[in-house]
Parts: structure tokens; sequence; C-alpha cells
């Protein structure tokens, strides 16, 4: 395994063997020009929300390890019919929703959504194109963040105590797409809570200090994270979007089932050629870099 002693800060984005930006170490805020570190203060309290919530949430430890974790906003997938909002115990939803509107969360996604517009500007485009149709076509839905704040239409907290996710792969969410995964909590990242990238090709343990986002493509991506030191806590935010919600949308607002009992030969022929190039397509939404100008450019996506 490769080791990457990442500093948590700086922004680092990681490019594939033809120089696409397949992911992004997105790191944390700078400190402005007086040497202040607002960010710290945000840190702090979304900590300090996970440690007071994480007595209260209830619920089931998840196949990506022994910890818990609760889900919130919006999905489609697993038999469900069509798209709807994330089933949870009351005091779960009432833990999720006053989490979602903390202002230290919200900062939290804030900067990310920014990082992902920066570094992936035709993905993040295609996110919020798509979604604005889902809520057209679906409009019992609630969002969790104003469409301003973010383009991701769920989240995860992951209230540990100790946050160890086992290696796998989100392969609910859309292929080529990013999911956001931001470390909270207090322990030693030089011991414990690195992140750990299994891929064949990278085989990479990153540094993943408390505080800092990372934002990988997750369902391409088996990861997991290494424990931390016994007495430590390690809690993590989650950021995605369900790959089912793009399929509704490419349907035209209805299940794979509905739109077959219905669709033309023309619409199959059509979309089995969707089909054959949606791969290629969907990564042509990735930034390449090149190295003679020092830029970071979009490809063309047909």
């Amino acid at each position: 395994m490769n080791y990457f002693a990442w500093d948590g800060w700086s922004c680092r984005p990681l490019i594939d063997g033809k120089n696409r930006v397949f992911a992004v170490l997105a790191g944390r805020p700078r400190r402005d020009e007086h040497g202040h570190d607002s960010y710290a203060a945000v840190i702090a309290a979304a900590t300090a929300l996970f440690a007071h919530y994480s007595a209260l949430a209830t619920g089931f430890f998840g196949r990506r390890g022994s910890f818990l974790a609760v889900s919130h906003g919006v999905s489609f997938g697993g038999g469900q019919k069509r798209p709807g909002n994330l089933l949870n115990s009351k005091i779960n939803n009432s833990i999720c929703a006053a989490m979602c509107q903390h202002w230290a969360i919200l900062r939290i996604v804030g900067f990310t959504n920014g990082m992902f517009q920066s570094f992936s500007p035709n993905l993040h485009q295609f996110y919020k194109t798509q979604m604005r149709f889902l809520f057209i076509g679906a409009p019992w839905l609630r969002r969790i963040f104003a469409e301003t704040v973010s383009v991701f239409m769920a989240c995860t907290f992951n209230f540990g105590p100790s946050t160890v996710t086992l290696p796998h792969v989100d392969a609910a969410n859309l292929a080529w797409g990013w999911c956001a995964i931001t470390a909270l909590g207090c322990f030693n990242p030089d011991i414990g809570g690195q992140l750990v990238l299994w891929h064949v090709d990278l085989n990479l343990i990153i540094r993943f200090p408390p505080g800092s986002t990372i934002i990988i493509p997750s369902a391409l991506l088996r990861h997991s994270n290494i424990s931390v030191q016994q007495g430590e806590t390690r809690y993590s935010f989650t950021q995605f979007t369900a790959g089912g919600l793009f399929r509704w949308v490419y349907n035209g607002s209805c299940t794979d089932k509905a739109f077959y009992l219905s669709a033309t030969a023309v619409q199959i022929e059509q979309r089995e050629a969707d089909r054959a190039q949606r791969w290629e397509s969907g990564l042509k939404m990735f930034q390449v870099w090149n190295p003679k100008t020092r830029t970071f450019e979009s490809q063309t996506v047909s």
C-alpha cells in the first residue's frame, strides 16, 4: 500500500492515468489574512453536535461497520415504487432535521458543495439539473438542503463513537458520481482514522485528520478507514445522491418497469444506445488536468 501523509488542509485533486480528476482531497478552508481559523469553530460545534446526539439516536449497526449510522434525505431504490424521503424513527427524524439546520453542518455542506463545483463543474451541473427535474416530477419530496447550499440529496450521520468502516463500495450511488466524507471527532490521525482506497491502481492510505473533507466516487472505489485508538472518538458525515433518482428522471419520472411497459420501439432502441455510451459519457463529466497549461479543463460532453 502507498501512504500519503495529507495535512488535511491543502486541497489535492486525485488524477488518473488519463489526467481526469476523479476525486478531491478537499481539506478545509484556510485561515484568513489575519491568521484566524473561523472554520475551527465550525468543526468544534459540529463535533459537539455529534457527541450530543450520538447518545440520543437509535437504530442498528449497518453492514459497513460496528457503529450507529442514521441516513436522512431523498432516495430511490430497494423495491421502492417511487422516490421518497428516507423513513426514520421519530427521534431520529428530529435529530437529523436539527443537525441539517445547524449552522456548523451548513458550513461544512456549503464548503463541500463549493469544492465539488470547482473541481467537477460539469458533474455538479448534471446533479443540479437532474435534481430539478426530479422535484418537478415528484413534488411530494422534501429537500434536506436548499439547492443553493448543496446538490446532494441525502446524508448519513455516522455517530460512532468510533466510526470504522469495513471495505465497501456504495453501489446504490451514481456509478461515476461523487460522495463527500467529512471526518469529525477527537483522534490522532497519524495513528488511526486514515482513509483506505483499495482500487488495484491506487492501493492508497490517506491520512485523514478530523475536520477535513474528502470527495470520492464511492460507487467505484472500494474504501474503508482504519480504526482509531481506544478512548478516542471518530464520527463522520457523508453526503451523496442515490443513482436510482437519476434513473427515475431519465425514465421520465417513472420506474424502469413502467417505462418499458409504455415505451415505443424507437424509445427502446435509443435507450440501448444510451446504455452503451453511458459510462464514457459519465467520465467525460470529469475535469482533465492539462500539464502544459497547468490548468483544469472541462471535457466535451456529448
